[in-house]
């Protein structure tokens, strides 16, 4: 099983920065991409950022230039690092992580999100 805990979270003001991490536990060799996802208080969740095995990564436009998604495969931990941050990053912060081929907002695997509230 992969279980999957985001942490680093926060409540900020506008301009400040966060760093949000998500550990990977479980019994596995390794693992496929992985994916931040925000859910906004009373909407649908929405891919923020991924990056793949290799390091290739994508980035909605709205956090270009002030977002950047990393991992470290032998810790098995992707980061989230949040500068610049604006009240419009608000809501709940949610890792996807694929394994065994299986991926995405459907067959990948959840954390239970960590919440990031930014203030102006």
């Amino acid at each position: 099983q992969v279980h999957v805990v985001e942490s680093g979270g926060g409540l900020v003001q506008a301009g400040d920065s966060l760093r949000l991490s998500c550990a990977v536990f479980g019994s596995f060799l390794s693992i496929d991409g992985m994916s931040w996802y925000l859910q906004p208080p009373g909407k649908e969740r929405e891919l923020v950022a991924s990056i793949t095995t290799g390091g290739n990564v994508r980035y909605v436009d709205s956090v270009k230039g002030r977002f950047t998604i990393s991992r470290d495969n032998g810790l098995m931990t992707a980061y989230l690092q949040m500068n610049s941050l604006k009240p419009d990053d608000s809501g709940r912060y949610y890792c996807n992580v694929g394994w065994l081929g299986r991926g995405g907002p459907k067959g990948g695997y959840w954390g239970q999100g960590t919440q990031v509230s930014v203030s102006s």
